[in-house]
């Protein structure tokens, strides 16, 4: 739908002069498929916050991340790169930063499941409409959709030849085209094609080469084939191609810590402590480049009483990054590379009985193949060797050391010496579900639901290290030296071998403390320069995950405008295997890769895997509609139990379960129309999480115990706002639009101190737009107070003490013209 023509339905009842308006509205009626079936949204007992295509258009809303403003239980987070994005919804979510972690929240375009968030960012092209599916859908939607799903469904291609052109400009020097027709192709088939270009320059400044960053350079395909032999069966065959190639993202300077002045005294350059100057030092630009592409064919076939449906995909997708591991001008870790191939086939098959009496049903089975290939390649630059030196507190200490260990000069932290590793997954997953709507009365239904669902992976790594230093056994060592120096003092083997082994794994105080604990190994404080260590590197493992999901529904019909419900529901997600350079071995906290002992003092510990996540969901439901008001609400518990976390720690990423978490909430959205012309809507999603249990968790110093505590990146309270006024004048069709965003302020992530990594959202968004004949014109800002807040924050890589962030989007604005034909 297009600006002009949701102007004239929103004004379909004005009448002749000028500015003329009503005193009466009515709301309009939704039709969703949260339920794999069609639906009113007012009678589908489940929470949904559905978005028209007239509100993406007036809003200009390009893609999901753009999403969120106007849906506060969804929340998106773009990382280090294009695609490494979160989608959260009631606070949870995750996939980002490693290829082997899917997605807990489940993005389905057009019945087809987008495996991961470079197939799911790209611009949002012909939308029928975007519906956000609240909490765990694994019954009907199975692949990882245990917090919620985002269901797009685009337009079908049309029997009357039509469609439009647009484009768009704005700051930063945006260039948006955009373009779609559609038409018949005989008496039985239609066809839409439709194309995308968006380019943007970078609001990020990289000032170690002058060139942007966080720019846009992105276009996408798609065609569709609509056939329909007879009135009971219809062919949808679509295709898809979208191509990325950004320079992104940059990272500000949150904390300039201790290790600031080593990093200068290398040569290297750090911008101030001001992160919303959108300015850094990076001797390598980031670069991204993803392939992304996938045929669908949908059958559909009416067998009387029965309906069939078939849905074949298979999509495949290739990215490359490439990006400056430290984030400052300093040749310390110069680059990380990255390269990603992802082939997914899916198929899907549903019956359903939607006829006449008390029950009807659908049941179905979903089968999905993916195979993942992953290659992660990091180096050691020329300024290492002296920027450790450096924070060791002597120059000649590794001199020293290599003379000491009989090692080559110059041989610890070589220039070029790294980690190349390769990972490959297998996965194999199916589910078999059936859902039933029971006519207990005729204003009460009783909905059951239930689902196996069978995951199974096979992994293997294998990798190539080369950085010496990050191979040394500093607890072997110690022992060593120790026990050299107690034999020489005379102590017998006896008595000297037990005083060495304690002392091998006693660390010294700092330099200069006093007293120091007796015969502590020195060597320990070495452990945090081990910055590339290896890969515990496996082959041909496995994982075999199966559950059984359900979900039950009370639904009462209370009056013809108002209807309640109570939903117990659960959701699931399989093991995710640990497919990145951090990759641990099986065990507690502290196993090492290189000897087989626990060192409490290594740097960075995990397991190669997480456990399956599992959630359940207590909801109770309301949902109105009367002439000119509509009112949803839901009041929720969700306890999440072995949440997958992923966490950065400044030299590497923490893989774990989250133990058990509880989330009370609140969400309600309410749409209301004194008039035809104004139409005003407030959503809000009120929530308070806690850990119930959370040992071991990744803290500013070290692994805490989260229970009891709040998550961090929870906003307790978040509202979106909107009011949209209609006008007409003769035969220009107006309407003038305002959103806002409010989101309470939050601690980011628990590794990072609260006063140094936290947010508040205050986002104003403002549109205005004209429709004569046709031809549209929208002036649209976003953020236009120029609100700043940080998306995400993180301990700086390799520099303990000093920590860097992901500011937001600043202001941006434009223009958009469209010719529809």
């Amino acid at each position: 739908m297009n600006t002009r023509t949701a102007v004239r339905c929103a004004l379909a009842t004005l009448a002749g002069s000028a500015l003329t308006l009503p005193v009466y509205a009515q709301i309009d009626e939704i039709v969703v498929t949260a339920t794999k079936r069609e639906q009113t949204l007012q009678d589908v007992p489940v929470a949904v916050s559905v978005v028209q295509p007239e509100v993406i258009a007036q809003a200009q809303i390009i893609d999901i991340l753009d999403l969120q403003s106007i849906v506060p239980s969804l929340r998106v987070t773009q990382l280090q790169t294009s695609t490494q994005t979160n989608f959260l919804i009631r606070g949870f979510g995750n996939g980002a930063n490693n290829p082997g972690i899917e997605p807990a929240v489940g993005v389905f375009i057009d019945g087809v499941y987008r495996s991961r968030s470079a197939s799911q960012i790209g611009d949002l092209l012909d939308i029928e409409r975007i519906e956000v599916v609240k909490g765990p859908q694994s019954t009907l939607f199975g692949k990882n959709a245990s917090v919620g799903v985002i269901n797009i469904v685009t337009q079908r291609p049309s029997r009357e030849f039509g469609g439009h052109a647009e484009a768009s400009i704005g700051n930063y020097n945006q260039r948006i085209l955009q373009g779609r027709v559609t038409g018949p192709l005989g008496e039985t088939t239609a066809f839409s094609l439709t194309g995308s270009l968006n380019k943007r320059d970078g609001y990020f400044r990289n000032l170690f080469n002058g060139e942007d960053v966080n720019e846009r350079d992105r276009w996408s395909l798609r065609g569709q084939l609509l056939w329909e032999p007879s009135d009971t069966q219809s062919w949808r065959l679509i295709g898809d191609f979208s191509r990325i190639e950004e320079d992104c993202c940059g990272v500000s300077n949150l904390v300039d810590g201790p290790t600031g002045a080593a990093v200068r005294a290398v040569g290297g350059d750090i911008f101030p402590e001001d992160p919303f100057a959108r300015r850094a030092f990076l001797d390598v630009q980031p670069e991204n480049k993803v392939d992304n592409g996938g045929l669908s064919l949908q059958g559909d076939f009416d067998l009387g009483a029965l309906t069939l449906t078939s849905i074949t995909a298979f999509r495949t997708q290739e990215a490359s990054f490439d990006y400056d591991t430290d984030f400052t001008s300093a040749d310390l870790v110069p680059t990380n590379q990255s390269l990603q191939d992802i082939d997914t086939y899916t198929q899907e098959f549903r019956l359903a009985y939607f006829g006449d009496g008390p029950i009807t049903w659908q049941v179905g089975g979903l089968f999905m193949r993916e195979e993942v290939e992953y290659i992660n390649g990091i180096e050691l630059g020329s300024a290492f060797r002296p920027y450790a030196s450096l924070l060791a507190g002597n120059p000649a200490a590794f001199d020293g050391l290599e003379a000491a260990l009989g090692l080559p000069p110059g041989i610890l932290f070589g220039e070029g010496q790294g980690n190349r590793a390769v990972f490959e997954q297998d996965n194999n997953f199916f589910s078999v579900f059936g859902q039933m709507d029971w006519a207990l009365t005729d204003r009460a239904t009783l909905t059951l639901g239930a689902a196996y669902l069978n995951d199974r992976k096979k992994v293997s790594a294998t990798d190539n290290h080369t950085d010496v230093f990050s191979q040394l056994n500093f607890v072997d060592i110690g022992f060593a030296v120790t026990l050299d120096g107690l034999l020489q003092a005379g102590l017998p083997l006896e008595v000297a071998g037990p005083i060495a082994d304690q002392g091998s794994v006693t660390p010294c105080g700092p330099n200069g403390a006093a007293p120091q604990p007796p015969n502590c190994n020195p060597f320990l404080g070495l452990y945090p320069l081990q910055f590339i260590i290896p890969l515990d590197g496996f082959q041909n493992e496995r994982t075999s995950d199966s559950r059984v999901n359900y979900n039950i529904r009370l639904a009462y019909e209370v009056s013809d405008n108002l209807n309640v419900y109570a939903a117990w529901a659960t959701g699931y997600k399989a093991t995710s295997w640990n497919l990145s350079l951090d990759t641990r071995p099986f065990g507690g906290p502290g196993s090492s890769p290189l000897g087989g002992f626990d060192n409490p003092f290594y740097p960075r510990f995990g397991t190669r895997f997480a456990d399956p996540e599992r959630v359940e969901v207590l909801e109770l439901g309301l949902k109105g509609q009367w002439a000119d008001i509509a009112v949803n609400a839901a009041l929720f518990e969700q306890v999440v139990k072995d949440f997958q976390s992923n966490i950065f720690v400044g030299t590497g990423f923490v893989l774990a379960n989250a133990g058990k978490q509880t989330t009370r909430g609140l969400e309600i959205d309410v749409q209301y129309r004194p008039i035809s012309a104004l139409e005003l809507a407030v959503s809000g999603t009120f929530l308070d999480p806690k850990f119930n249990s959370f040992p071991g968790a990744t803290g500013v110093d070290g692994p805490v115990d989260l229970s009891g505590e709040r998550p961090s990146g929870i906003h307790r309270t978040s509202v979106s706002t909107a009011a949209t006024f209609y006008w007409q004048a003769g035969q220009v069709d107006g309407f003038v639009r305002a959103d806002y965003l409010y989101e309470n302020n939050v601690r980011l992530v628990s590794n990072v101190p609260e006063t140094v990594g936290s947010r508040q959202v205050n986002q104003l968004n403002a549109s205005v737009g004209l429709s004569v004949e046709d031809w549209d014109v929208v002036l649209w800002g976003r953020n236009l107070t120029n609100n700043d807040f940080l998306i995400s924050a993180f301990p700086s890589v390799a520099q303990s003490g000093s920590f860097s962030g992901y500011p937001n989007q600043p202001r941006t604005w434009g223009i958009t013209l469209r010719r529809s034909f």
